[in-house]
């Protein structure tokens, strides 16, 4: 056998293995819900795919250099054949991968192909995507949370976040996309939370940390992506019932300051939950038709006191889930498909007073009401035109609701005793705000691929129009929020005032109101090209051109930002010809959206107006039979603050950019990955992002023009910070807006005064800056009924002065509105490590299986602690009081702003919290029954009951001059460990 034989049919032989999990695989070409297959085999042979479970069956034939492609397979097991080969063989088609197979050649024919059933994923060579593929089969075999975060977090180089989210590579929590079938389901409020369906109704998920393909957009983050179950020629039915009770979950820890008050009570948090799902799959019209329906059963009690222990929260949510998916293959070049579930939720929780020092429940005060989620469908046509050209287009609803009330909420206001000595709520409700949303995304999408030559063409267009009907205030007659807050005599507060002597606390109330309809429209085109150079090298080029379209509460746009290109760019170079190594590359730029929060918060009548009392005491009143508290105001310090929104909806043209620049991050990264046999793979990453730009809000306090001595103020804009905001303002000193200014934020905007209150000058705006550099390597052993293995480390470096669009480390969740820019001296001399900044993350998981029956799993994530900042409230250069980097040490309480003393305080300077480990650990026995079969599952999560602080209050001065009390005090732990059980039958 000559040499070029020996290559081809060793290429062969690898390309063929089929399987279901793959290492960090790169994947491309292909769309948001399927796969592909190419090759090469024999000139002009007839190539035929056929998926066996449900007749499907499509052909092709292969061009004069025996090149054949298959796009748009819907994912599955494949037998694939060629008339120029001796006999088919099996292929897995996994979500987003195009999975290479030489099936025969010119060279001579393939006589035998051998199928490994445990070997990995070929390396698909064609790709440069940065990706992880892992599906029902093996998230089975290992503990991991039965929600996508926790299966997203098995990828590197993605961490725990703020606010109920994940980050990806350095990015904030709100910069990821979801989709479930090729329908976006992230929630486009406030760019946190998706849609989702119970765990048992997933198929496969794809984890996008890096370089993905043009097809992709709206995310400076990540992309998870995933597919459901579907129904094929064989009926099956099943049930799963999954159990987190109470007794297998480890007793919190509670904490007490120095002082022995309470900070963190959680030794009487603890849950039932009980999931039962029931599903039926199969076929309506053989071979043509199919179904797949879930229905799941909830029942999940919570019980938890708040962080003080003065209240008992248990709660209640029985909603059930349903959900449904319909396959037609019309004929073998046209297939439709249909999927609608309803994930709608409500939890009901009756709030009691609670002793913490005997333990025991109180008398009944309020019940909560939150209520989310919503009906979702899509339908999806995929054509096979010719041998060459192909289409997809998909048209779906995502709908999620969001309401939040308690029965006190009319007559109640919320306080909140957060002085040292405070028990936190002590009002007749505990209720944040009354809100009520309907969020509804429109999406539609066009896919295309077209071969010529060496040539792949794709290209598409993406629309989505989300619409937001919201209501939000606070509980109350007043509607207002009661805060108590430590001072000292002499300092100055937020909004300006100066504490009178002999004050040691003041109250802050504080209105947030907003009502109305809020739509955003985001569209996109995009064309790439993957051209074959040789046998060995792929080059693509692609371009995304999006556009964004925020509109206020009137329906007129308010943030419109057009022809945003970005391109995209990348190589994969097979090393050897032999399918098995490859090196790849990718250069990108990724834009994000505005969340409709913009819109809502400033474009839609919002009133925040903050007041500043005087704290004389705490009185009793009496409420349903109950007696709590309310503070006693004393006189007001300070003016009214309403400059984050005074309840009008004002000129937007002078109140956002008119050439504002979008959000968008580079990437740039190189790889490597090569198998080794069989069984084994391994992978290494260099990756570089930086964030470049950002919209957030700031107030310009001067629009460079002189009226009597001293520049007009403009207030709180939408822009660019450290760039050129354009705005509408008064250039005739009549007090009447008149005309547009161009400001460059840089150097100008905001207005610089003496201690005698004198103009001298002004100053502007840190540009914002985050960059993410790491590397990350990674080891796979597949599974082969025996054992699995993966193990990845990454070392990376997070820095800047903005996190991305939220702020987890001031505490700060409004996407778009993160505080950092506010004013000059929030970002001055911040520079550093960013709050999602892990230097050292390493993550195992494997398996074991003792035989037939019994196998165990672990996963273990074990990372450095995130940076401890230590903020202040005052800056050097002027009399501001909000967030900084500087730390008054000196005449504190002075008048005189310039007389203050300061330290710098930049990012990091106290410090990181420690390493935390989680381990988790399952025991799994699975016995076959006739024509089903049955699977016990029991799995304990934090094994070791690890507790280690996760978060802590960075805030180390509450006011000029005032070291706050709860400074460094943790405000997040580890989840005690706990455990479930899960046992499924399928027939």
């Amino acid at each position: 056998m000559n040499r070029s034989n020996r290559v081809l049919r060793k290429s062969a032989l690898s390309m063929a293995l089929g399987l279901c999990f793959a290492f960090a695989l790169p994947a491309a070409h292909a769309g948001n819900s399927d796969g592909s297959v190419l090759g090469r085999t024999g000139s002009g042979a007839t190539v035929t795919v056929t998926n066996p479970e449900t007749g499907f069956t499509r052909s092709v034939t292969a061009d004069a250099d025996g090149n054949y492609r298959f796009p748009f397979l819907p994912v599955g097991n494949y037998s694939l054949s060629s008339s120029a080969a001796d006999k088919p063989v099996p292929v897995t088609v996994n979500l987003g991968v195009a999975t290479t197979v030489n099936i025969g050649a010119s060279e001579g024919t393939l006589s035998t192909i051998v199928v490994t059933a445990g070997a990995i994923q070929a390396v698909d060579v064609t790709s440069m995507e940065s990706a992880t593929n892992i599906n029902k089969t093996e998230l089975e075999r290992i503990p991991v949370e039965r929600d996508p975060l926790a299966v997203a977090l098995l990828a590197p180089g993605v961490i725990e976040g703020e606010f109920g989210g994940i980050s990806f590579g350095g990015s904030s929590v709100a910069e990821n996309t979801v989709y479930i079938n090729g329908l976006n389901v992230t929630d486009f409020y406030n760019r946190v939370g998706f849609s989702s369906v119970p765990y048992s109704f997933y198929k496969e998920f794809q984890i996008k940390t890096g370089g993905y393909s043009v097809e992709f957009g709206r995310t400076t983050g990540g992309v998870i992506n995933a597919v459901t179950q579907s129904g094929t020629n064989e009926f099956k039915f099943g049930a799963e019932a999954v159990w987190e009770p109470s007794f297998l979950q480890t007793e919190g820890s509670d904490h007490y300051d120095a002082d022995g008050n309470p900070y963190y009570i959680s030794s009487y948090d603890e849950y039932e939950r009980r999931n039962l799902n029931v599903y039926a799959s199969g076929p309506i019209v053989k071979d043509k038709l199919f179904f797949y329906a879930l229905y799941e059963a909830r029942d999940y009690q919570p019980s938890n006191t708040t962080s003080t222990g003065n209240l008992l929260n248990e709660g209640d949510a029985d909603d059930g889930f349903w959900g449904t998916k319909l396959d037609w293959q019309i004929n073998d070049n046209h297939l439709l498909e249909f999927l609608g579930f309803g994930d709608s939720n409500s939890t009901a929780t009756d709030i009691y007073q609670f002793d913490l020092a005997s333990g025991n429940r109180g008398e009944y005060s309020n019940t909560r009401f939150i209520d989310n989620g919503g009906t979702n469908w899509s339908a999806t046509y995929t054509g096979y035109l010719t041998d060459s050209f192909s289409m997809k287009a998909m048209y779906g609803e995502n709908e999620r609701e969001f309401a939040q009330s308690s029965l006190n909420d009319i007559n109640c206001n919320r306080i909140r005793d957060r002085r040292d000595v405070g028990n936190g709520d002590i009002g007749c409700t505990s209720t944040s705000t009354v809100a009520e949303r309907l969020d509804t995304r429109e999406a539609a999408r066009l896919d295309f691929e077209w071969t010529l030559g060496d040539h792949l063409l794709r290209f598409g267009l993406d629309h989505e129009t989300n619409t937001s009907d919201h209501s939000q205030f606070y509980p109350g007659p007043d509607r207002l929020l009661y805060e108590i807050n430590d001072t000292s005599p002499g300092a100055t507060l937020a909004n300006g005032g100066v504490v009178p002597d002999g004050v040691t606390a003041y109250v802050r109330t504080r209105s947030n109101e907003v009502d109305g309809t809020f739509e955003s429209i985001n569209s996109a085109y995009y064309l790439e090209d993957n051209w074959t150079v040789t046998p060995n090298l792929v080059l693509n080029a692609g371009l995304r051109m999006e556009a964004f379209d925020n509109k206020n509460s009137d329906g007129d746009s308010y943030i419109k930002i057009d022809d945003m290109l970005a391109p995209r760019f990348g190589f994969t170079w097979d090393t050897v010809g032999d399918g098995r190594t490859k090196i790849f590359g990718t250069l990108g730029r990724y834009f994000l959206p505005v969340a409709n929060v913009i819109n809502i918060k400033q474009a839609g009548g919002f009133a925040d107006v903050r007041t500043f009392y005087v704290f004389n005491g705490l009185e009793d009143f009496e409420f349903n039979g109950n007696i709590y508290q309310r503070p006693i105001l004393g006189p007001q310090i300070g003016p009214v603050d309403d400059s984050q929104g005074d309840g009008t909806v004002g000129d937007l043209r002078g109140e956002v950019d008119k050439n504002m620049d979008p959000v968008y991050q580079d990437e740039l990264i190189l790889g490597f990955q090569s198998m080794m046999g069989e069984k084994w793979s391994v992978g290494a990453r260099a990756i570089f992002r930086d964030l470049t730009n950002a919209i957030d809000d700031m107030e310009l306090t001067s629009n460079g023009i002189l009226c009597g001595g001293e520049p007009g103020y403009i207030g709180y804009i939408m822009g660019n910070p450290g760039e050129d905001a354009t705005v509408y303002t008064d250039t005739d000193c009549d007090g009447e807006n008149d005309g547009f200014v161009t400001i460059d934020t840089s150097v100008a905007g905001w207005a610089l005064y003496d201690d005698d209150g004198n103009y001298i000058g002004e100053t502007g705006f840190e540009k914002p800056k985050r960059t993410y550099k790491a590397l990350e390597l990674q080891i796979d052993r597949a599974w082969d009924k025996h054992w699995s293995f993966n193990a990845s480390y990454t070392l990376s470096f997070s820095e800047g002065n903005a996190e991305g669009p939220v702020n987890s480390d001031t505490d700060f969740a409004d996407t778009g509105r993160t505080e950092n820019f506010d004013d000059p001296w929030v970002n001055y001399g911040g520079n550093g490590f960013l709050p999602n900044d892990r230097r050292h993350q390493f993550k195992f998981r494997g398996a074991y299986g003792f035989n037939d029956h019994w196998q165990v799993g672990a996963n273990l994530i074990a990372e450095s602690g995130r940076p401890v900042n230590a903020f202040g409230v005052g800056n050097p250069f002027d009399g501001t009081n909000y967030h900084s980097n500087f730390i008054c040490v000196a005449n504190c309480d002075s008048e005189n702003p310039s007389q203050r003393v300061y330290e710098a305080s930049p990012r990091g300077v106290a410090g990181r919290l420690p390493w935390t480990y989680t381990l988790g650990a399952n025991v799994s026995y699975y016995q076959p029954l006739g024509r089903g079969d049955l699977r016990v599952k029991l799995a304990v999560y934090n094994l070791f009951n690890s507790e280690k602080v996760i978060e802590v209050d960075d805030q180390l001065e509450s006011d000029i001059g005032f070291i706050n009390p709860s400074y460094r005090q943790p405000t997040g732990y580890q989840t005690p460990r706990y455990g479930q059980l899960t046992v499924t039958v399928n027939f």
